[in-house]
């Protein structure tokens, strides 16, 4: 069957009151932003549901993109006939010679937003309904849970038909809550953090930490694949590498090993929080899960936390390894996090790390290094490049109506 339009319902957005506007409207943009490789394809968001004008674009391509959409509960694709009951009488026949078997129990759900339509919506129910009995006569209707729901709707512009219905990303728009930096290593529990903090609003930026030559350049590419696997859930993200090497190297030079770890994840919590200022975020995201390694014991985390009254959330902070795990086969990183390719975070590994370091010894010691110089410096050498789900072929062009 030859789709001519998608009908996306929305999920939590019923609940946000004078807010639903803005949120419809970011989910429409993030939406066009990742379906930018179908140029033909039209938005068309009100308050109660966005239609994906197909004009021609393979609806089977647009799917599994418009699954990974968060804010979408779920989403029909759909066909559009003409407003006429032969029309429709055929067409539901035509649909239901298609997908019927000879086992299932089916049902008409007909509505009309066009009051001029000569049927209403009981009236149509029973007349469609007819109309499949005529093909099929020995086939049973189920008013609950029926194996086919074919849904029927009279609008406007004319009447669209559906007996599909595809469960969306579910979650809050990206953006609608705000931005937040991504603490992103390599491995597999940062790109889940990333992933979970997205599906509750949060827009994203990945920084990176590189340190050549001790780090290569296929760790930065995994750390770019792995934005490139979130970004689908948006369109695009920013991916902020940070040049670490000086910082790295006067930790080792001037610390004892057992602080090499917290004094280097306190620097790297500064500098994160610093691009967080420049960027404008509200938050700093990381994939630490408590206990897990040293650097992420209780008493770790009070003494690395000391240097930002920033909020830092953890979306991993209470799973275990393989509840994690499972989250990063499911959004297709965990192959990428286990390349062996070392990062900031194990290059310098100290073989007795501290899991309880005193913050009095860490100022102590910190005072030995030049911390606003070596930050100041760092900053300075920021790179910055955008990765996109796809290369878009035109202008955003998002059509908005009805929304008030």
């Amino acid at each position: 069957m030859k789709y001519t339009e998608i009908m996306v319902r929305y999920g939590e957005l019923s609940t946000k009151g004078k807010n639903r506007k803005t949120f419809i409207m970011q989910l429409a943009q993030n939406t066009r932003r990742a379906l930018a490789e179908f140029p033909a394809m039209r938005i068309h968001a009100d308050r109660d549901r966005m239609h994906l004008i197909l004009n021609g674009e393979d609806s089977q391509l647009i799917i599994p993109k418009l699954q990974k959409i968060f804010g979408i509960q779920n989403f029909s694709p759909s066909v559009r006939v003409e407003k006429d009951v032969t029309v429709l009488k055929e067409s539901v026949q035509a649909i239901m010679k298609e997908i019927y078997t000879g086992k299932e129990t089916f049902k008409i759900n007909a509505k009309r937003s066009d009051h001029q339509f000569e049927l209403d919506s009981n009236e149509l129910n029973q007349v469609l309904g007819n109309a499949v009995f005529d093909v099929f006569p020995t086939i049973k209707a189920q008013m609950k849970k029926p194996d086919i729901l074919l849904r029927v709707e009279i609008r406007q512009d004319g009447a669209y038909l559906s007996y599909e219905t595809i469960k969306g990303a579910m979650g809050l728009p990206v953006g609608t809550s705000g931005k937040g930096m991504l603490m992103l290593s390599g491995g597999i529990d940062s790109p889940v953090a990333g992933y979970l903090a997205m599906k509750r609003g949060v827009e994203i930026e990945a920084v990176h930490f590189a340190s050549p030559p001790y780090t290569s350049e296929q760790a930065l590419q995994k750390a770019k694949d792995l934005t490139a696997k979130l970004a689908p859930y948006v369109g695009s993200i920013q991916f902020i590498e940070v040049p670490f090497t000086e910082i790295q190297e006067e930790i080792k030079k001037s610390l004892p090993q057992g602080y090499w770890m917290t004094v280097t994840r306190r620097m790297m919590l500064r500098l994160t929080d610093a691009i967080r200022e420049q960027r404008k975020g509200l938050v700093i995201i990381n994939g630490e899960s408590l206990g897990q390694v040293a650097s992420q014991t209780l008493h770790s985390m009070v003494a690395i936390n000391e240097v930002t009254a920033t909020p830092i959330i953890r979306p991993v902070v209470t799973m275990d390894k393989l509840e994690i795990i499972e989250l990063a086969e499911k959004i297709d990183t965990f192959q990428l996090s286990v390349q062996p390719f070392e990062d900031c975070c194990t290059i310098f590994a100290p073989p007795q790390p501290k899991t309880r370091p005193r913050l009095d010894k860490v100022e102590e010691y910190e005072a030995r290094l030049d911390i606003e110089g070596m930050i100041a410096r760092s900053m300075a050498g920021l790179k910055f490049s955008q990765i996109d789900v796809a290369t878009p072929k035109e202008a955003l062009d998002e059509e908005f109506s009805d929304l008030l």
